[in-house]
């Protein structure tokens, strides 16, 4: 599988990435999944500490202990599990950040993490002492690089600016194409990469189809626009493209994107994802077609 420099860093990441937060907490099966991705090719691992209490974490590190040096592992922070562990609270402060990456390296059994992400953040954060953290626990060792994970617009400013990311995690696809008109120009243009989730939009972006789309619709799509647009995206580029191939080769034909994170919960999910990274990208004319037959939707909220 090709692989792509992340931003400014020596990191070099598969085009698909797993998204670990679907792997369950049965072991053997998520063994199964991770040694499926190393078979494709794949060296991007993304997990979070809040994934499944921690245990999300454990797991990650247990599948690719025999072979860390040869992949890179991403977690994320800034969120805190309440006691009774039914909610979580957002804590985005020097303290907390310092303090849960040493609980990270301990369940992922690792002595550094390759990207240590925020994950989310407000304008109303103190980002001066995040980014702070960030480049302390670097300096440290403990972490390679640092980006964060998320979709709004004027924190992504502030960290393309002021910081030194190497990524910013976002979902993006062809019924989202929000980041498209202010995020991805942006960081195109300061080297800094995306990092996509939510590629093939829980799964319309698929043979399934409207079998996946909400009654109550997706973003700006009534569930009568996605039953208009779904089977023409898929009819009119079956010639060349499966629909999930359109939507991961939508997303790599962006400069800015270095990686597409998948969350697979069977080895052929994987192998499905690895085989449309692989297909042939997508033409210009292919490009403008599905930008024609979708919406270029804005953000409105997330500021």
């Amino acid at each position: 599988m090709k692989k792509r420099q992340l931003g400014s860093s020596r990191l070099y990441v598969s085009e698909i990435g797993l998204g670990c937060m679907s792997l369950g907490t049965d072991f053997p099966k998520a063994q199964e999944v991770v040694e499926a991705a190393l078979e494709e090719g794949i060296n991007y691992f993304d997990t979070a500490d809040l994934y499944d209490f921690g245990e999300n974490e454990r797991i990650v590190g247990k599948a690719l202990h025999n072979v860390r040096d040869q992949v890179v592992i991403a977690t994320k922070a800034g969120n805190r599990w309440t006691e009774t562990k039914d909610s979580w609270t957002w804590d985005p402060s020097k303290a907390h950040i310092k303090e849960a990456v040493k609980q990270s390296l301990k369940r992922l059994d690792t002595d550094y993490i390759d990207l240590y992400q925020l994950h989310g953040g407000t304008i109303d954060d103190h980002i001066d002492e995040s980014i702070e953290a960030f480049e302390e626990l670097k300096a440290e060792g403990f972490i390679k690089y640092y980006g964060i994970s998320s979709i709004r617009p004027n924190v992504i400013r502030e960290y393309a600016q002021k910081s030194n990311i190497v990524s910013v995690m976002m979902q993006y696809s062809m019924l989202d194409r929000r980041p498209e008109e202010e995020v991805l120009p942006l960081l195109g243009e300061k080297g800094i990469s995306v990092v996509t989730r939510g590629t093939v939009a829980k799964g319309m972006l698929s043979d399934r189809l409207l079998e996946k789309a909400p009654s109550k619709g997706y973003l700006d799509y009534s569930y009568d626009e996605l039953q208009e647009v779904l089977p023409s995206l898929k009819e009119k580029l079956a010639a060349s493209h499966t629909l999930t191939e359109a939507a991961i080769q939508y997303n790599l034909a962006d400069p800015a994107v270095a990686s597409i994170v998948a969350g697979a919960s069977s080895s052929e999910q994987i192998r499905e994802n690895a085989r449309a990274a692989r297909a042939n990208p997508l033409s210009a004319e292919e490009i403008n077609l599905i930008k024609s037959l979708t919406k270029a939707n804005k953000y409105e909220q997330h500021r």
